[in-house]
């Protein structure tokens, strides 16, 4: 039994220098900053193709999910009383996803035009 509890002290000794070790060796690094990033063909490229896809998908979003309630809606006219249900579920559910990709393509816009 004093074997093992020595055993593991010793354990939590190494652990502890490893970790005290690896603390100081990160916080002593030196940072390295690269200059004139924002101003590289990369980077205003990222920036327009961002801009692009969220104008795009704010565009696209409504008009894809109108064509898929329009669809459920019709769906949801043929089908029996169980099955309307589960048709004005899928209604909520694309209306709902409609609302957080607009949302989301709004937000990642906003953030994209501080950048600028």
């Amino acid at each position: 039994m004093r074997k093992i509890k020595s055993k593991i002290k010793n354990l939590k000794e190494k652990i502890c220098l490893i970790a005290t070790s690896m603390y100081f060796l990160l916080m002593n690094s030196t940072t390295a900053y690269a200059e004139g990033i924002g101003d590289s063909n990369l980077a205003k490229g990222t920036e327009k193709l961002i801009n692009d896809a969220t104008t795009w998908l704010m565009i696209l979003s409504p008009v894809a999910a109108g064509v898929l309630i329009i669809y459920f809606f019709i769906r949801r006219s043929a089908a029996d009383e169980m099955d309307q249900k589960k048709w004005n579920n899928r209604i909520v559910v694309a209306i709902v996803s409609c609302i957080g990709a607009v949302i989301a393509s709004a937000t990642l816009n906003l953030i994209i035009g501080y950048y600028k």
